[in-house]
């Protein structure tokens, strides 16, 4: 009887959105690959990409028994799932009514990956790659997967709480966006910051990402439905919202609106109505997008800069403080005219939301940072975190991979990025915009 309720556009339709999640974390390589300096692109991409090897063998082996498991006190998931057992063909109606369990499992097991390559944002160019590989199965294991049960999991308690979140706002950018600044300020600043090397690879992750990120809130209806058409439409004003207002907050600050500050407030977009994606309509979608165009570009030009943190590419100015007004703006812009699963907001008459709203906020920062806080002091005590000073000197792809991205000995196109006219470097110097790696203070 079960096997008959599976309905095939459903399944055919979540499987893609996993297919499209996963495709998100090449675009995250690539986004971040193109913002570092070119003796660090291949550390880059590979620290992005060996979270999905990893984290995808520890989701199966346990992660989505401890996330998705019978509750145990509104904490964690049990092992029952351990190894997958008795995830098969089958439906599992406490979460996907329509689709095979082994599906639903899939489409988690994305989520899962691309939190903790996030993070990696926050620590290049600086992190030994066999320390940032045991702190992905640990971080994964440890933070991750009881975040989700939280808030995901039946019996979890934010869920029960009535904490919203379509899609990942607390679970996946909040937790990463944070963990990646404890990480940074335990690691220490870069010796030398490098200019972005090369654009045009940041583009092509953002586009990816862009692209991507329809799976990852439209999927999260776990059916093709109207709520899914929603989520894919408001998904994508917010990410155009996110890019004018932080184009126009540059332009603003700096007199400069530049490609980076383009995609960079898409991406700022993406994240603040990931968790809202379900809940709110088009018109709210294109306010919560401006709205952290400004805030996002507000964290990383002038708030990273005040305080000197080295939080390389800037996980936590545009994952961390998206994710938070996200889960915020859930609490204001929802309305069951939208899906009747859901709950009013504060802007539809029913204040009450707000409450499990920040209370998700606040318990998901403070367990991500302290758990991260733990893990770097324990591994520290066990092994090398940051590489020395001589091999950060000389790049990560050499000293981590023995391996080059460029040869820099052969025609000059290379060495002439890095010639630039005085007036133009003074200009840039003079911008305070140190997300684009020109501030010459973290020497």
């Amino acid at each position: 009887m079960e096997q008959l309720a599976i309905n095939a556009g459903d399944t055919t339709f979540v499987l893609m959105s996993a297919a499209l999640v996963m495709f998100m974390i090449p675009g995250v390589a690539f986004f971040y690959a193109g913002m570092v300096g070119q003796k660090n692109v291949l550390n880059t991409l590979t620290q992005v990409l060996v979270v999905l090897a990893v984290v995808s063998i520890e989701w199966a082996l346990f992660g989505y028994s401890l996330a998705f498991g019978t509750d145990r006190g509104g904490l964690i998931g049990d092992l029952s799932m351990l190894g997958l057992n008795g995830v098969g063909f089958d439906i599992n109606d406490k979460y996907a009514p329509t689709i095979p369990h082994m599906a639903f499992l899939v489409f988690q097991m994305m989520f899962a990956v691309i939190t903790p390559a996030l993070i990696s944002g926050s620590i290049v160019e600086r992190m030994r790659f066999p320390a940032f590989v045991v702190f992905t199965l640990l971080w994964s294991t440890l933070v991750y997967n009881p975040l989700a049960h939280w808030v995901w999991g039946v019996g979890g308690w934010l869920r029960e709480m009535g904490a919203l979140d379509f899609a990942g706002g607390t679970v996946v950018h909040i937790s990463s966006g944070v963990a990646g600044l404890v990480a940074c300020i335990m690691l220490g600043k870069r010796k030398k910051q490098a200019r972005p090397h090369h654009l045009p690879m940041a583009v092509l992750g953002a586009a990816m990402l862009w692209f991507g990120w329809f799976g990852f809130n439209s999927g999260s209806a776990l059916a093709a439905n109207s709520l899914a058409a929603s989520a894919f439409l408001v998904t994508h004003l917010s990410a155009a919202a996110g890019a004018g207002a932080w184009l126009a907050a540059e332009y603003i600050h700096t007199g400069k609106p530049s490609l980076l500050g383009l995609i960079s407030g898409a991406i700022a977009g993406l994240v603040a109505i990931t968790p809202a994606a379900g809940f709110v309509t088009s018109m709210s979608s294109i306010a919560i997008g401006l709205i952290s165009g400004f805030i996002c570009y507000a964290s990383v030009a002038i708030l990273k800069v005040r305080l000197g943190y080295d939080d390389s590419l800037d996980a936590f100015g545009i994952h961390g403080i998206g994710g938070i007004w996200g889960a915020v703006a859930t609490g204001l812009f929802a309305t069951t005219s939208v899906n009747s699963a859901g709950a009013d907001g504060l802007f539809y008459g029913n204040s009450a939301l707000m409450l499990p709203q920040l209370v998700g906020v606040i318990a998901a920062a403070a367990f991500s940072g302290i758990a991260t806080f733990a893990i770097i002091k324990v591994m520290s005590a066990f092994m090398a975190i940051r590489v020395e000073s001589t091999d950060e000197s000389g790049g990560l792809d050499i000293s981590e991979h023995g391996q080059e991205a460029y040869d820099l000995t052969i025609g000059t196109a290379l060495p002439v990025i890095n010639e630039r006219p005085l007036a133009w470097e003074n200009s840039l110097e003079n911008s305070l915009n140190d997300r684009y790696h020109l501030n010459s203070n973290l020497q």
